[in-house]
């Protein structure tokens, strides 16, 4: 088997350095030739339904959990930041160890992650049962003693270059084959998966994005008190991604009144499942109790789980445990259940081949490459003790 050399991501360009490493994917072979970005931004891995940002993910100095992932130090309900966050002077780097230590250091008191807390300081890695599960012969990991340990972390730097790879290897206009704008009439709206709304249903999905920002508002502080209660195991992650894409969304109802012409943008956008949604992330150790904890909490505030899927077994392209959940007043919101390492495979390393997947112009050849890319990444995911346990949930015709 031939060496295949990996790249890291620098400032909108590839830079290749000397460190050969096997990848399984023949469509990934790296090539010598530094690849200038040319103005054109790697979409994969993609970004998480945030406009206007950057989707090339920053690389990690080094392959250790990542700082980011770390409980934010804690907001009132109103989003003011605490006073300690005014203090002057450079941050350290993100995924350096002073980050993580900081922002353990900021953790209340009886948090269990805090360093004040009686309990053994846990450990920053996530802390498996199952080890890196396919068929391959462990004799490079073990081959020499003192070989550096591989884990998630340690394979993060080719799961970059090969997803970059990836991205390269298809033209930007190959997203637009099929999509005719020019007949459509004014005030009207066409996806960039051919999904269409005419000019009245374009208005009404419009004002139903609306209506669901002004839901969130007090959804959300209900998700803030349970993340600072400082009994809770796990912390809240990106909630300023909580509301879905606006684009995301009406491609999402333009597909259901495709598919159901009889029904309006009102009924169709009522059903969708996660145009709010929350991700709360733990660490591994703590996992299954944190998902028990959360969800007694959710149900005691008064609202109801329609849906819970495990996806620690069975599915080989993404790891975590996804639920639905209805308000008192029928409005319908999403949570997830992650670790570091989920969290970071799904949004870091996946989101934009799960972004081409769905895309329904994405060829046959190219689709197969991407699953083979997804499964790759989740199977050196660690799974949480306990989390294969948690049941999948189902309430007829909610879900």
């Amino acid at each position: 088997m031939g060496d295949h050399w990996i790249a890291t991501l620098d400032s909108g360009a590839v830079s290749t350095w000397m460190t050969p490493l096997w990848t399984p994917f023949p469509s990934f072979a790296l090539t010598m030739t530094k690849v200038a970005s040319a103005g054109r931004e790697p979409t994969v891995p993609g970004s998480w339904d945030r406009p206007g940002q950057s989707s090339v993910p920053e690389r990690p100095d080094a392959p250790e959990t990542p700082g980011q992932l770390l409980r934010e130090p804690s907001r009132d309900v109103d989003g003011a930041e605490p006073a300690d966050r005014l203090a002057t002077g450079d941050p350290p780097p993100r995924w350096s160890r002073a980050d993580l230590q900081q922002r353990l250091e900021r953790l209340p008191a009886g948090h269990p992650s805090s360093p004040e807390s009686e309990k053994p300081e846990p450990q920053l890695s996530s802390q498996a049962t199952d080890t890196h599960r396919d068929d391959q012969p462990d004799t490079e990991r073990q081959g020499e003693p003192d070989a550096p340990k591989r884990d998630y972390w340690s394979e993060v730097p080719r799961f970059l270059q090969a997803a970059s790879d990836h991205q390269n290897s298809w033209s930007n206009d190959r997203t637009a084959i099929g999509v005719d704008r020019s007949h459509d009439p004014p005030g009207s709206w066409r996806g960039d998966g051919n999904q269409y709304l005419d000019p009245d249903q374009h208005v009404r999905a419009q004002d139903t994005i609306t209506r669901i920002c002004r839901k969130e508002e007090e959804l959300t502080k209900d998700l803030r008190k349970a993340d600072q209660d400082p009994s809770c195991d796990g912390w809240l992650v990106g909630l300023e991604n909580r509301i879905k894409g606006e684009e995301r969304i009406k491609e999402k109802i333009g597909e259901l009144l495709k598919r159901m012409p009889d029904r309006t943008v009102e009924d169709v956008a009522h059903e969708l499942p996660d145009t709010i949604r929350y991700t709360f992330c733990f660490l591994s150790e703590r996992y299954t109790d944190g998902y028990w904890q959360i969800k007694d909490r959710m149900e005691s505030s008064g609202h109801s789980m329609i849906y819970s899927k495990n996806h620690w077994s069975g599915n080989l392209e993404y790891r975590g445990v996804n639920t639905r959940w209805m308000t008192g007043d029928g409005q319908r919101f999403e949570i997830q259940f992650h670790t570091a390492e989920s969290l970071h495979a799904k949004q870091d390393l996946t989101h934009g081949t799960y972004e081409r997947l769905r895309n329904p112009l994405t060829p046959d050849d190219e689709r197969q490459n991407l699953r083979s890319f997804q499964k790759e990444v989740c199977s050196w995911v660690g799974v949480p003790r306990g989390a294969t346990a948690i049941p999948d949930y189902n309430r007829k015709g909610q879900a």
